[in-house]
């Protein structure tokens, strides 16, 4: 076999079928076969180390649970610090099989390795839901209470679909149900909460790109609502959108806009 035929086998290979091709492969000198090899050998290394930390995200967050307690529901929200489009909060009850590999902080993925979890998610997911505030709300009522109304909306709709056990939450106390726990960095710890994370974000980030194509000037697509430098010139090139929060936006804005 040629080398290229040689790591095409090797780039599909499971750890037993690795083991095969090196026994009939041990004579084989060529310097591109023995390179092939030691990538696939490190590639079956990595896919087991990314297993075990996946698996250690639901073994974590089942340890939270009190006896006779088996429905975990994880909140997560995007686009607090954001100054324009809406606060988004998602909330996913995972079941225990099958994992679903990659979930991570949302922040820690490429929007491509995002999209493709999100996917996993709403497939395998036993419940999942996003609850929006809108900016006007949110310059209404501030976002203490913006936060809590979207955490409770978007438990709300899990509760309908799937009664839950316990809920875990991403950071500090929310204080929207008796059954809240919170963990702290808990998108980087608990399975349902770093899904959580990354649905909220994707279906977020997609609100923010069809937003972009009523008011292009701003470029939602590429800043997704976040005071970027080019957003703020933006802004004190052509004022507030009505998708903007203008509570957010007085630091950079003549009091005389608002």
């Amino acid at each position: 076999m040629t080398v290229p035929e040689i790591r095409e086998m090797l780039r599909g290979a499971d750890e037993q079928g690795l083991a095969a091709l090196e026994r009939s492969l041990a004579a084989d000198t060529r310097k591109g076969v023995k390179a092939a090899i030691e990538a696939a050998r490190k590639r079956l290394e990595g896919e087991k180390a990314e297993c075990a930390r996946v698996a250690a995200l639901y073994s974590f967050e089942k340890s939270l649970l009190d006896s006779g307690q088996s429905v975990i529901v994880g909140l997560d929200e995007v686009g607090r610090g954001a100054v324009a489009g809406p606060l988004a909060v998602g909330a996913v009850v995972l079941p225990p099989e099958p994992m679903v590999m990659g979930l991570n902080d949302s922040k820690k993925l490429t929007p491509e390795q995002r999209e493709a979890i999100a996917q996993e998610v709403k497939t395998h997911a036993l419940a999942w839901a996003v609850e929006y505030v809108a900016p006007e709300d949110i310059d209404r009522d501030g976002m203490t209470a913006s936060l809590k109304r979207a955490f409770k909306g978007a438990l709300d709709q899990v509760d309908r679909i799937l009664p839950c056990d316990l809920v875990i939450v991403d950071g500090n106390p929310i204080h929207i149900d008796p059954r809240e726990k919170n963990v702290i960095k808990g998108d980087a710890k608990c399975a349902s909460i770093a899904a959580a994370s990354i649905v909220a974000k994707v279906t977020r980030d997609a609100l923010m790109r069809d937003m972009a194509a009523d008011y292009p000037e701003y470029d939602f697509g590429g800043n997704k609502g976040y005071g970027s430098a080019q957003h703020i010139d933006a802004i004190k090139a052509h004022g507030l959108s009505p998708v903007h929060r203008k509570s957010f936006c007085r630091s950079f804005m003549q009091e005389s806009l608002f």
